[in-house]
């Protein structure tokens, strides 16, 4: 790699400082906000909306300064890639305090989440969920195939998938996926097929982790869980022949599983 010469790194420092502002800016606003937040207040579960997506803002100022890295010095930034790793981990957990991060439950233990975000429109839910999407997919193209972070981006888009859905209220969702009359039944269509591709990319990728880097039993669980919360929604939505092909999946998967736990055993 050639030396990256000081006028060189002199520009970068100059043109990169009107993002790290923003950073700072955006951070210490987070602060005031939580400084004023308590459980229980009428706007306590907005505030947390607001500052998952002001994370996702944050995490794409980082994103923005690799790119800068990469035009002005051809170099990778990985310290700023990581701070947005770092942030848009930040940004789930804010959704986690809302509808939890359970992975696999049925939608009525959820209804007490869903009630105190009642007036949150499906609309915003799924504008953050996308803005979430689309953050991480970046950052994954970003750090590249190769990254040592490869395997941790699994738990990352997995506990993704799982708010994106907790995030829906699937009792009223239901009701607008069938009716095509409803104002929300475009956005709460493309949300469930979402929540159905996370699903099943989760399972897929948790089954990889174990298969091919970890072989922890706790991965394969977790893809198993992935799967049965997918077969829950295609109960939801009365799709009983995929219902049932992922059922079967996931008693093979949890055979497999099985089969190893007792051969490590064994050994």
């Amino acid at each position: 790699m050639a030396k990256i010469s000081e006028e060189t790194r002199l520009h970068f420092s100059e043109a990169v400082q009107p993002y790290k502002n923003k950073i700072s800016q955006t951070l210490e606003k987070e602060k005031t906000m939580l400084n004023g937040m308590h459980n229980g207040d009428i706007d306590y579960e907005n505030k947390k909306l607001i500052l998952c997506e002001d994370m996702i803002y944050v995490s794409s100022l980082y994103m923005a300064q690799n790119s800068l890295s990469i035009k002005i010095m051809d170099v990778k930034n990985n310290d700023a890639l990581n701070d947005a790793r770092k942030i848009l981990y930040k940004a789930i957990i804010y959704l986690e305090e809302i509808v939890s991060n359970t992975i696999d439950c049925p939608y009525t233990e959820l209804s007490d989440f869903q009630d105190k975000i009642k007036n949150v429109a499906i609309a915003r839910r799924y504008m953050i969920i996308r803005k979430l999407g689309l953050a991480i997919t970046m950052l994954k193209e970003a750090f590249g195939d190769n990254s040592k972070w490869k395997w941790s981006f699994v738990e990352l888009e997995g506990r993704y998938a799982t708010v994106t859905k907790n995030l829906i209220d699937m009792k009223t969702a239901v009701k607008d996926y069938f009716d095509p009359r409803s104002q929300d039944y475009e956005t709460t269509v493309l949300f469930i097929r979402l929540i159905q591709k996370l699903l099943n990319a989760s399972a897929t990728a948790y089954r990889d982790k174990y298969e091919l880097s970890t072989r922890r039993i706790d991965d394969m669980r977790n893809g198993i869980k992935y799967l049965l919360a997918l077969r829950k929604l295609y109960i939801a939505i009365g799709n009983s022949e995929q219902s049932e092909e992922v059922k079967k999946k996931a008693v093979v998967w949890k055979d497999k599983m099985d089969a190893d736990a007792k051969a490590g055993t064994s050994n």
